[in-house]
């Protein structure tokens, strides 16, 4: 748990810095102040907290079957996770997230998925895993107005 908060922790005490350098140099409040802010915000966007409260993979899994959505497996850091959560939006929710650094099945089932490495995000629909998909394509899938396999 503590890997996925490195990279927010590592920007809010870079950004301290920076801004403390500013602010100690004589810089103004004008300029001090959004460059505390940009590093409040890259933080704020590279943390957990962005997602969708995460699942095991058998829970994602269970209610996957019973309920016909998707399982997103992702992992904090991931650029393309992020990409894909910002695109669906509100509709984020729906899916079934599994954070692959907090469970290790999740990340078992990826891998066997991607043929041994750890690729996120890694979307299941009906039984069927999907590296890196489209997110336009995903959340076609959380409308469930898409057709089954994703373009490209």
């Amino acid at each position: 748990m503590t890997r996925a908060w490195i990279l927010p922790v590592l920007l809010l005490l870079c950004g301290g810095l920076v801004a403390g350098a500013r602010a100690a140099d004589g810089g103004s409040v004008a300029v001090v102040a959004p460059l505390l802010l940009l590093f409040l915000l890259l933080a704020a966007v590279t943390s957990p907290l962005v997602f969708p409260r995460s699942t095991g993979a058998a829970e994602a899994r269970r209610r996957a079957e019973a309920d016909g959505r998707p399982v997103v497996y992702w992992r904090p850091g991931c650029a393309y996770c992020l990409r894909l959560r910002l695109r669906l939006g509100a509709r984020a929710r729906r899916a079934h997230w599994v954070d692959i650094w907090r469970d290790p099945e999740g990340a078992a089932e990826v891998r066997a998925a991607t043929g041994g490495d750890e690729t996120v995000p890694t979307v299941v629909v009906a039984g069927r895993a999907h590296v890196n998909p489209d997110p336009a394509w995903v959340r076609a899938q959380l409308t469930r107005e898409a057709p089954a396999e994703p373009a490209g």
